[in-house]
């Protein structure tokens, strides 16, 4: 398989990831949706911090917003800063096992959370729910089966 196939695989697991944010799902259950397409990133950005990085995140974060249709540029902002901080910081996280790598998902996952509110709610009307961080929980509960599900995919298809 050629090199620049391989990397089709990453922007196919984030394009899954973007539609598993849209998904209709019951009211109750769209609660607890993790945030697959920050989830996504957060373990590319560990794997390969030179492939994917701040643009493959403004990127999927603006295609996020025209499909959840949030205002523009609110979750591309948000999600460039996490992967930011993820890649600078990627060597020390990857030394982390997949239990405390968990806990440094849930922390980039409230901290973007909390940035999309303050950002929503400074240019709209929104008031702040605790339900809104059910996601966090429920992003980190998954994050150890995604990781050893991405990691089998990089693995098996040599993506380097």
């Amino acid at each position: 398989m050629d090199k620049s196939y391989r990397l089709y695989l990453v922007y196919a697991s984030l394009i899954v990831a973007l539609v598993l944010a849209v998904v209709p799902l019951h009211s109750i259950v769209k609660l607890f949706r993790p945030d697959w397409p920050l989830l996504v990133l957060l373990y590319w950005a560990l794997a390969l911090p030179k492939r994917v990085s701040i643009g493959t995140a403004f990127i999927t974060g603006f295609v996020l917003d025209v499909l959840v249709g949030t205002v523009l540029g609110v979750n591309a902002l948000a999600y460039s800063v996490i992967i930011y901080f993820c890649s600078s910081h990627h060597l020390k996280i990857r030394n982390f096992s997949v239990l405390q790598q968990s806990l440094v998902v849930a922390l980039f996952l409230a901290f973007n959370h909390l940035l999309v509110f303050w950002l929503s709610h400074f240019l709209t009307d929104v008031t702040f729910n605790p339900a809104y961080l059910w996601p966090v929980l429920t992003g980190a509960f998954i994050w150890p089966w995604l990781f050893w599900l991405l990691r089998r995919i990089r693995r098996q298809f040599k993506i380097h």
